[in-house]
């Protein structure tokens, strides 16, 4: 079968492997619809292997070449005997999360920070972005018939977008900042939007402000032209913003949601910074206020994201700027959401 398999940075391959030959007892095949390529598979292909292991994975024993892909969807083709959640046929989304359950975090609930944890499509046997892949049962929830199998593919985003707001306690009647409006910016701002927030939203990119005005949530701000930190302060009589999500994962942004916010309020650093950045931590001391990292999800979201998008709270296709063949994953796919001028924001990949 084809897959895009990574084996090192700038070598991503679309190639024949093996088809699956067993499924566990509570595992399920899949044939993956949609796959997304994510900040982080971009992170690997341009200067990788980061999260990608060169070495058998304590979890799993994984290592590269790995056939990538971790925001998916699928039709399942084969369960195992002790399966009894989904069937044959059933369209489902993926939570590629893979964690061992009795580390110090696994047994608090916060599998997402598993001391061992792997992840479907960079640190597993099988990725989204191949002809077929074996995930275990826990890790697929089914699709209703109100969502799409475009949709079913951004359920793993959205979650990490969701997070980041729900991490800084965005209540109804809040004002919220998002700076950054590639994928995880604008599925944040829908999500924020759906809560019943007011939101502003910061981007300098033209591509992406064309985004973040089709969104149709809230005001966009653009940095070039506008004192975001007055403005802000302006709209909210001097007080500042409940909440800011940072999505970014840059510096001047960060500065920019730490005098945006206002006293005893949350930025949520959702956009991974790939250097240190500088900020007055006396900051936040003087005016209370929260800065908390956000890493992944809860791994239990998947049936809570699915419902919103099922019941048409949150448009999550509107981020998808292009779909492509999985023959074009590397012209069409790494080397255009990599190039300064490429015009693309979010691109999936067709996995057949």
């Amino acid at each position: 079968m084809r897959a895009a398999v990574f084996h090192d940075a700038k070598d991503v391959r679309v190639e024949d492997v093996a088809e699956p030959t067993a499924v566990g007892a509570r595992e399920v095949r899949l044939k993956p619809f949609w796959c997304g390529i994510c900040g982080t598979d971009l992170h690997e292909y341009a200067v990788g292997p980061i999260v990608i292991p060169t070495r058998p994975h304590p979890l799993n024993g994984s290592a590269a070449p790995q056939i990538l892909g971790h925001e998916f969807s699928g039709e399942v083709l084969e369960v195992g005997a002790e399966v009894t959640t989904v069937r044959v046929g059933d369209r489902v989304s993926v939570m590629p999360l893979l964690f061992c359950g009795v580390c110090y975090f696994c047994r608090r609930g916060l599998n997402h920070l598993c001391t061992s944890m792997a992840c479907v499509g960079l640190s597993d046997a099988w990725g989204g972005i191949a002809a077929q892949c074996v995930v275990p049962e826990s890790k697929v929830a089914k699709l209703p018939d109100t969502m799409s199998d475009i949709q079913g593919a951004l359920v793993e985003p959205t979650a990490v977008a969701a997070y980041g707001v729900d991490s800084a306690g965005v209540r109804p009647g809040d004002t919220v900042l998002v700076t950054g409006l590639g994928p995880i910016g604008a599925l944040a701002s829908l999500y924020a939007s759906a809560l019943g927030a007011t939101v502003f939203m910061s981007e300098i990119n033209p591509r992406r402000q064309e985004l973040a005005r089709s969104l149709d949530v809230g005001e966009l701000l653009d940095p070039r032209s506008t004192d975001v930190v007055a403005e802000i302060r302006d709209r909210t009589g001097g007080i500042g913003v409940d909440a800011v999500i940072e999505c970014s994962g840059n510096e001047i942004a960060l500065q920019t949601a730490l005098a945006s916010v206002r006293a005893a309020g949350t930025v949520a650093q959702t956009g991974l910074h790939t250097k240190p950045a500088a900020i007055d931590p006396m900051v936040l001391s003087e005016r209370d206020i929260t800065l908390r990292g956000t890493w992944c999800y809860p791994v239990t979201d998947w049936p809570r994201i699915i419902d919103l998008i099922g019941r048409g709270r949150l448009d999550v296709e509107k981020v998808v700027s292009a779909r492509i063949d999985m023959t074009d994953i590397v012209e069409k796919g790494f080397e255009t959401l990599l190039s300064p001028t490429g015009d693309q924001i979010k691109v999936l990949v067709r996995a057949e």
